[in-house]
């Protein structure tokens, strides 16, 4: 063979080599990449082609698709649209899914490894293909009082089952029509995307999982179990001082609106706590030491990290203290602590279940094309950052919050209810937010809750957590409870 046709014979080998690489790459490497890319016309074309399965809520599709006539069989509809598409997510031609839509896409278009019997029967017998269920833990009393409760705010709520984690609502302000995302016109759809593009807040936003915010007081409930985990009991004397002189510096801390929380500048743990008091909560975690709250912050989950139940939740955190000065003002949950609303409805829940956290999750069950159950929910721990009798110590002052202090807007008549209300800073001339958190009944717990408003109050009126975020826990505890058998 002479030198040309050697060359040649070389060239063509190596590029039926590179093909043969590229062909691997593309099969292999890239396969789930490009099966789950949104602009491949090909795997829409052929999702579209199939029923995708329904999400459900108590019995009723949330989610569910149905025949057209046109090229893309099935169309998405939501019959509740804003009410519950902070779970359900968008299934967008544009956009993909979002949410439920897409944590749970595999089972919802029926490609999930557990629905391989089915798809292989399906083949054989001739029939049209079609998704998984996905069940949710929601109640729809509950996601509809949070909701409407919401109106005209910018904010979230959250409701947990405290013996099992399951997420009883979930709401965030404001929403946004998912139907409007998902139909069959690029055109409206990017009409619609534009709208909520030029909004003032993002509705697309889940604020229960995907932000963080300071909690303000709320965070004294993490800085009161580190205390009574330490020794100190609800009646402990604790300094308490009009102004407190934070250390290292010339700063100072004053309470809300200026007030004096004991005329001898020391009060019960247990008062500082209904009432409270933010120069007490600063010493206290002064003289507790930074390590051992952020110890028992880290128990509650508040550690920098987040997590997926299944959606993805945003990290809480304490976040950077440089100095002792920065750790009192740290200590009312202001400068670098944030929660989401999920994750404070978790530190209500953790006490209100005798200090065993349970892992929340919004799925509650996965039926197959022919309703059977292919997978449910099992509870799992999350952590165990406290004692049953530190949880119950805990509990009493939370129930002092509600019947003499801050949160009394959290009352329900015929039994005690346990809360903490919260206001929190955000930047001068900027109304603060406001929160609740709190569960009931409190000597058995059924419902958890964290309410979120974001600039909810008013520096002038001193509106607080208690009056703006706590009603609005109530009216979520009560339709829980009142939906339950």
């Amino acid at each position: 063979m002479n030198a040309p046709v050697r060359k040649i014979a070389i060239a063509v080998l190596v590029l039926f080599t590179l093909l043969i690489l590229n062909a691997n790459v593309i099969q292999v490497i890239q396969a789930d990449s490009l099966r789950t890319d949104s602009g491949n016309t090909r795997v829409l074309i052929d999702e579209y082609s199939r029923q995708r399965g329904s999400i459900v809520v108590d019995g009723q599709p949330v989610a569910t698709s149905v025949q057209t006539d046109d090229a893309l069989q099935y169309l998405r509809q939501y019959p509740a649209g804003p009410l519950y598409a902070p779970a359900t997510g968008y299934y967008s031609l544009i956009f993909g899914p979002s949410a439920i839509e897409r944590t749970e896409n595999d089972l919802l278009s029926g490609s999930d490894d557990r629905l391989l019997v089915r798809r292989i029967t399906d083949l054989f017998t001739g029939r049209d293909p079609k998704g998984a269920n996905v069940v949710l833990s929601l109640n729809p009393a509950a996601q509809q009082a949070a909701f409407d409760a919401l109106q005209g705010v910018t904010g979230a709520a959250v409701a947990l089952d405290p013996n099992t984690g399951a997420i009883l609502a979930m709401a965030s302000t404001p929403s946004y029509d998912p139907n409007l995302l998902s139909s069959h016109e690029p055109a409206a759809i990017r009409d619609y995307a534009a709208q909520l593009d030029a909004a003032e807040v993002d509705p697309r936003l889940n604020r229960a999982t995907q932000d963080n915010f300071p909690p303000g007081s709320v965070f004294k409930t993490v800085i009161a179990a580190a205390a009574l985990s330490d020794g100190y009991t609800p009646e402990t004397l604790i300094p308490a001082p009009d102004v407190l002189e934070l250390p290292g510096s010339s700063a100072t801390l004053q309470n809300f609106g200026g007030s004096s929380c004991s005329g001898s500048e020391e009060q019960s743990l247990i008062d500082a706590l209904t009432i409270s008091c933010n120069t007490a909560f600063a010493q206290l975690w002064i003289d507790l030491g930074e390590e051992r709250v952020r110890e028992m912050a880290a128990g509650f989950g508040i550690d920098g990290t987040g997590f997926e139940m299944p959606l993805p939740v945003a990290p809480s955190q304490v976040g950077d203290i440089e100095s002792e000065a920065a750790l009192g003002q740290s200590s009312i949950g202001q400068r670098d602590v944030r929660l989401t609303p999920l994750h404070a409805a978790m530190i209500a829940s953790c006490i209100a279940n005798d200090g065993q956290l349970m892992s929340p999750y919004l799925v509650s069950e996965i039926q197959g094309p022919d309703l059977s159950a292919l997978d449910e929910a099992d509870p799992e721990v999350f952590s165990e950052p406290i004692s049953a009798d530190v949880a119950n110590d805990l509990t009493t002052m939370m129930v002092s919050v509600v019947d003499d202090g801050s949160g009394q807007a959290a009352q329900i008549d015929g039994m005690d209810v346990a809360g903490k209300t919260g206001t929190a800073e955000v930047a001068e001339g900027v109304n603060p937010h406001t929160w609740f958190i709190g569960f009931a009944p409190a000597d058995d717990p059924q419902v958890a809750v964290a309410v979120f408003v974001a600039n909810g109050g008013s520096s002038e009126s001193e509106a607080t957590g208690g009056e703006v975020s706590a009603p609005i826990g109530r009216t979520i505890m009560e339709a829980v409870m009142g939906s339950t058998p």
